[in-house]
């Protein structure tokens, strides 16, 4: 039985620790539906939704603009609530949790990679990754130089990001990402503002992330040569699930062309 936090809600993190343990899913969707508008002007962003994804798995989400790539993203990572259906992330409905808990979900189990950087300019990139590693928990200098030495950045971590190239930026953006250890990651077009070598780096940490058991990590993409080295790869048009198609030999991100 889950461990409860206030107001009997589950631990999210015991919830993670066990389903880890007993083979459920990382995430599991199920007739997941997001509609915004009402009448004549409602949309149908995602429609009747179901999904399995297993820990550790790198998976790629494609679709082309309006496919509800991103809303999916959205809603798995609590920043939006659902319409119908249900979102289990390891074993917890975080559909049905309460907003101070959906925030406490957002906080300490997911971690957040988008396409534009977000680093604050007058702080270093040892600052930008501390500044979330105080929120989530002790020893955040040593946590935060650790998550930068994971993506290759220890010996930047006094450079602000105007020193930094686009890649690199991104990389700093990952570790203040996975620096509370979150068991899912989730990003958006990461590679979409960088050219091609400097996407490969960066793709290259994020299979890294997944192969190391740590991270479930979920990309959303126009960028269908991505799917080369996904293990699991999904297609939505229309708001649905047109498509799945697991990977045996996913390639290594340095062999990418596009």
């Amino acid at each position: 039985m889950w461990s409860r936090a206030r107001n009997d809600e589950p631990d999210l993190a015991a919830v993670a620790e066990e389903a880890a343990k007993s083979g459920r899913p990382a995430v599991r969707l199920e007739s997941l539906g997001k509609t915004y508008g009402s009448g004549a002007s409602t949309v149908h962003a995602l429609k009747n939704v179901r999904l399995e994804v297993w820990p550790g798995e790198f998976v790629v989400l494609l679709g082309p603009s309006g496919s509800g790539k991103t809303t999916l993203l959205n809603l798995v990572g609590g920043i939006e609530r659902p319409s119908s259906g249900r979102i289990e992330v390891a074993g917890a409905d975080i559909a049905a949790l309460s907003e101070s808990a959906r925030t406490d979900y957002r906080r300490t189990r997911v971690g957040f990679v988008f396409q534009f950087f977000n680093l604050v300019p007058s702080l270093t990139a040892l600052e930008n990754v501390e500044i979330i590693a105080e929120l989530t928990g002790p020893n955040a200098r040593a946590r935060s130089r650790a998550a930068l030495a994971g993506v290759g950045m220890a010996e930047a971590a006094d450079r602000f990001p105007g020193q930094l190239s686009g890649g690199q930026q991104q990389r700093v953006a990952i570790a203040r990402a996975i620096v509370k250890e979150p068991p899912l990651l989730l990003c958006d077009e990461p590679t979409g503002s960088l050219d091609l070598n400097t996407g490969r780096q960066v793709l290259g940490v994020l299979r890294a992330l997944a192969r190391e058991g740590h991270h479930t990590v979920i990309v959303v993409t126009h960028n269908s040569a991505i799917a080369d080295m996904a293990d699991h790869v999904v297609w939505l048009h229309s708001g649905a699930v047109s498509r799945e198609q697991k990977v045996d030999s996913p390639v290594e991100a340095a062999d990418l062309w596009w």
